[in-house]
């Protein structure tokens, strides 16, 4: 069955290694792995497909800005004619560690003005989401937070981090989210 993938982000050279782009870096990744290129520009986005773990991939990174990733995602779901259990998305997450990554299908949006926009757009959050913990900052306010780089630290565990979401993503594709989510939300990359 074929699967969009969708990493949320924002465009930009200077938003590259920022924690609300965990979503592109997992993406990114995934993409050199699976051997998908993602320089297609359609549906407001750079995607790719091809083929990865016996299945059809559609990858794609709005370059909307995160607060209109919906209508990005809604137009390739219409394109490819997939549904909403076809779409996985990978997005940072403030409630969650550093180090931590969570999956789950459905529930609101926590202030993430890219969910918030894919719920209004698709009409619906039943979708598969692969969450990226950033924690939250100990002081100071969450939108400066998530627009900073990841700290120096942070950086060293990076790579195991999106490695982690990788596998993550392989074993819902092959087995199905509930094993994926018993095996992942144990897991600590930091």
């Amino acid at each position: 069955m074929p699967k969009l993938i969708v990493g949320l982000g924002n465009p930009g050279p200077q938003y590259s290694w920022t924690r609300h782009n965990a979503g592109f870096m997992v993406l990114d990744r995934l993409s050199s792995q699976a051997g998908i290129p993602i320089t297609k520009k359609a549906f407001s986005g750079l995607c790719g497909d091809g083929n990865w773990l016996g299945e059809r991939l559609f990858l794609l990174k709005p370059q909307t800005f995160m607060n209109l990733s919906g209508r990005s995602v809604a137009e390739a779901l219409r394109f490819y004619k997939l549904s909403l259990s076809d779409l996985i998305v990978i997005h940072d997450d403030l409630d969650i560690p550093f180090g931590k990554l969570k999956l789950k299908e459905g529930g609101g949006h926590g202030g993430h003005n890219g969910l918030r926009s894919l719920g209004q757009e698709l009409g619906s959050a039943n979708f598969v989401r692969v969450r990226v913990g950033i924690g939250r900052p100990v002081h100071g306010d969450t939108v400066n937070y998530v627009l900073q780089n990841f700290a120096k630290n942070e950086m060293d565990s990076l790579l195991g981090i999106l490695d982690g979401a990788i596998d993550a993503i392989e074993m819902i594709m092959k087995e199905g989210l509930p094993k994926a989510m018993s095996i992942f939300h144990a897991k600590d990359y930091a």
